[in-house]
């Protein structure tokens, strides 16, 4: 990626046993690689490496891995591949050259590869802790690929040319220009930038039509110069703009400074250096917040927690001069590059990244600031991010929507992309269904309750079929009714839903036709207290009667054969009267409760349900005393006596209205 802010300079010293000519090729190499110019420094290795001497392998390994360098700092990952492999398999290779293979994997998409390399690197580099964190990141990147966000991600092709393309900014309110930063034919500076073989960069602006599409980019009259231009960024008013300037010069490192120009009709004033640092130093891609009194900026001063940082001012008006700048701290710097920082109005900043982990070069990021001063940092994950390079993001106001830049085609040069978040939608597909024999109930009536007042009504197809469309941040209940049946529901809910979904609920119904069983209701022996566990299913029972307010019932209590009649009489008319005292304790009205012991009077019919848990015993038997007494076991006999003691209830009426009080 073209980069604003020269990079750090690496140092190297290497003694040459060679000719006079070939020590000063590669001496000509290493002065370029150490300004930065590492496009005009790879054919200079390049060269030096061809004409060494094979039986030189120090020399050629030291060459080789040069041009490898050259290519990861002048960001091209594939071709730096190439070179650090032939490092690594050189005897005399240096262990960075296997993270570095690791890393320009990383950065080509190649996960699987990646980890495989940054695990060899654990074994000649235990102790760098990089390369556990690089293989959790690869493992990330796949699973984020595998599970991208619900962003929908595409190419600006009306903009981007076959140079590099990147920084947009809304220079608008209504969205209809964008000014960005590009290397293409028409910049002003007519000089090759030695880090990209690329022109220096200028401000370019495109306006969009009444179809859509976006003009030729032209260079914007007023803010260019012979220097590099570019990362723009507008107060909320359109009537300022700062932007970034750097001068670069031939084998000498200079500086880059925030200049700021003023809108009078479609004209800009002459630049002017805001002046927030000393002119030794860097100061570059700014973003302005929404009320023009803080600036973000990075650079790499003295004191900074990485390469380079993104560091704020402020001032009390805009006539006020600028704050001493300060670091945003360690929650958004890392030893890495922090770049391209973009404020919203709320107060989120997002901001590019190769320090925090992520999918590939630099990844989009986005933090929020807490009350005690500390900032929650999330990868925004793919589609915004990839492999390559993912960064300069603006946005459409508060809308989830509009451009940013990424390297992800693979040529090396950075494009534009839009981005747009769908708005959340969400459906339900639902099924009333009877809740013995699982058959679909045709023509019931399904209703829709949620949270935000919304009522609606639906009713079932001949497959027992519904569907509603639901809104976000929305507690749903779906009530179903049909006669003959009680009424059934289920609850679904679309709050802290990120993503759009689609929602299958089944409602069962019970048919009131026949007694209706109550599961896991249990008494200690000879006794008729309910124990702890029994609760479970009686409040569940208090929801049906709630959900069912016309309907009286009869609680009806059964027990075994093992006693007289009249004892396992007294005690399932207790039994049941315990659980009608439970259901009035819950609110249930007693005039809607009666309560009936059985005693072993009523066994119990064997159904298909029963029959598929029990083998030995087939649908349609009654369970009297004499056909237990046949059983072949004990156990089988224990078995259909637990099946005997039971809670049930029947409806009796379907048209109880509470009596006025």
């Amino acid at each position: 990626m073209k980069r604003l802010i020269p990079a750090i300079l690496l140092l190297s010293v290497f003694v040459f046993q060679d000719s006079q000519a070939q020590r000063k090729k590669a001496e000509r190499a290493y002065e370029a690689f150490n300004a930065g110019e590492y496009y005009e420094a790879i054919d200079q290795f390049k060269d030096a490496y061809s004409k060494s001497k094979k039986a030189d392998r120090s020399v050629r390994t030291e060459l080789g891995y040069m041009v490898a360098e050259s290519y990861r700092l002048s960001n091209d990952p594939r071709n730096a591949e190439i070179w650090y492999r032939l490092a690594v398999r050189s005897a005399t290779s240096k262990p960075e050259a296997q993270y570095w293979l690791a890393e320009s994997l990383k950065k080509t998409g190649k996960y699987q590869q990646a980890i495989e390399e940054f695990r060899k690197y654990k074994q000649v580099a235990p102790s760098d802790a990089r390369a556990d964190q690089q293989i959790r990141a690869c493992e990330l990147a796949l699973e984020w690929e595998r599970n991208p966000e619900a962003y929908r991600v595409e190419e600006l092709k009306d903009l981007n040319s076959r140079f590099s393309d990147f920084s947009p900014a809304y220079a608008r309110d209504d969205f209809g220009v964008i000014y960005f930063t590009s290397s293409r034919d028409d910049a002003a500076g007519n000089k090759t930038h030695g880090a990209t073989g690329q022109s220096f960069t200028d401000i370019f602006e495109s306006r969009i039509d009444k179809k859509s599409k976006w003009s030729t980019p032209v260079p914007v009259s007023g803010l260019n110069s012979e220097s590099e231009e570019g990362t723009p960024t507008f107060t909320s008013d359109y009537r300022q703009v700062f932007f970034t300037r750097c001068e670069v010069g031939k084998r000498e490192k200079k500086g880059c400074v925030i200049m700021v120009s003023e809108r009078s009709g479609d004209k800009w004033s002459t630049p002017k250096d805001i002046a927030i640092l000393p002119d030794s130093l860097v100061a570059a891609h700014p973003s302005i917040s929404s009320d023009g009194l803080t600036l973000y900026f990075v650079s790499d001063m003295p004191g900074g927690y990485g390469q380079k940082d993104i560091y704020y001012v402020t001032r009390n008006d805009e006539s006020d001069s600028w704050s001493t700048p300060r670091n945003l701290g360690p929650d958004i710097n890392t030893p890495g590059n922090e770049l391209f920082p973009y404020i919203r109005s709320n107060g989120t900043l997002y901001f590019a990244s190769d320090g925090h982990i992520g999918m590939g070069g630099l990844d989009l990021f986005k933090a929020v600031s807490q009350p005690d001063g500390s900032w929650i940092v999330q990868n925004m994950k793919a589609p915004l991010n990839s492999f390559a390079d993912d960064f300069g993001i603006s946005f459409e106001n508060d809308s989830e929507k509009g451009i940013f830049s990424s390297s992800r085609k693979g040529r090396g040069n950075d494009d534009l992309y839009t981005f747009e978040l769908p708005p959340l939608r969400f459906t339900v597909t639902g099924l009333v269904r009877d809740e013995k024999t699982g058959q679909p109930i045709q023509g019931s009536v399904v209703r829709l309750i949620a949270s935000d007042g919304s009522n609606l009504q639906a009713e079932t197809g001949q497959g027992g079929d519904f569907k509603f469309s639901l809104r976000p941040d929305v507690d749903y209940i779906f009530l179903a009714s049909k006669q003959g049946y009680l009424n059934g529901k289920e609850r679904e809910t679309t709050k802290n839903q990120e993503k759009s979904r689609d929602f299958m609920v089944t409602i069962p119904l019970t048919a009131i036709d026949k007694p209706i069983e109550l599961p896991n209701i249990f008494y200690d022996f000879g006794k008729w207290d309910l124990r702890p566990e029994s609760m479970v299913s009686l409040d569940k029972l208090v929801e049906t009667l709630n959900d069912n307010s016309n309907v009286t019932i009869e609680l009806m209590s059964h027990t075994d054969s093992r006693d007289t009649e009249e004892y396992n009489l007294d005690l399932s008319q207790k039994r049941a009267q315990s659980v009608v005292q439970y259901l009035i304790e819950k609110g249930i009205a007693p005039d809607r409760l009666s309560a009936k012991g059985y005693g072993e009077s009523t066994p119990k019919v064997v159904d298909e349900s029963i029959a598929e848990q029990n083998a030995f015993l087939k649908v349609g038997t009654t369970l009297a005393e004499q056909f237990i007494n046949t059983l072949a076991t004990e156990e089988q006999k224990e078995i259909a006596h637990q099946i005997n003691r039971r809670t049930e209830f029947r409806v009796l009426r379907t048209d109880y209205v509470p009596a006025v009080k």
